[in-house]
């Protein structure tokens, strides 16, 4: 896998919804809002289906859990704000989805063939077509969704450790480097402290 780029930029993210959105590329715009906000790997976010996010009466849940793919680990999927105003409109552009908890999320729009998800490749190409159109330097995929979670959240001062715990990591070195935190960085860190 080659490394891949966060979107560093929280206006740039405002930027690209409101463009899928203006596209009407409501399936874009609901991968990208739910990748960025779980910190799902694509494997898992391409296995999404209605009955994850919407209970029997069609109500939008609060959470739900996975066993993700690559660890098989269990994972805690809270469906935050954001989430629930894309998925929202996405039933609503889709009215037919909301009712059929077997339909995948992220289905071929031009088929409108609900009972199997887009492949991978699809996804890739266009979360990076996106992020090049934005003018974003650097190697941009569907990976970037789920580091763009763990960069935003250490911009927000979460610990370390808790991203690492999220992102089901092995080692907190490991995400550091997948964070890109630099020894330059931590001895900022150590010079601004003065204790």
């Amino acid at each position: 896998m080659n490394f891949v780029e966060p979107i560093r930029d929280q206006q740039t993210i405002r930027n690209i919804k409101e463009l899928l959105r203006k596209e009407k590329r409501y399936r874009d715009l609901l991968l990208l809002t739910i990748g960025i906000n779980t910190a799902l790997r694509i494997s898992d976010l391409l296995t999404l289906k209605v009955g994850d996010f919407v209970d029997e009466a069609g109500i939008i849940k609060q959470k739900f859990s996975l066993q993700e793919k690559k660890r098989g680990k269990r994972q805690e999927v809270i469906i935050n704000d954001s989430i629930r105003l894309i998925l929202a409109e996405y039933f609503r552009i889709y009215p037919g989805l909301r009712d059929n908890p077997c339909y995948y999320l992220f289905f071929n729009t031009r088929t409108n063939a609900f009972d199997h998800p887009i492949q991978r490749c699809q996804a890739w190409n266009s979360m990076s077509t996106i992020c090049r159109s934005f003018g974003l330097e650097g190697n941009f995929g569907t990976h970037s969704l789920r580091k763009t979670w763990g960069y935003q959240a250490r911009r927000r001062g979460v610990d370390i450790a808790l991203i690492m715990y999220k992102l089901n990591h092995a080692s907190l070195a490991y995400t550091q480097r997948y964070l890109g935190v630099t020894s330059d960085e931590l001895a900022a860190v150590t010079r601004k402290l003065n204790l």
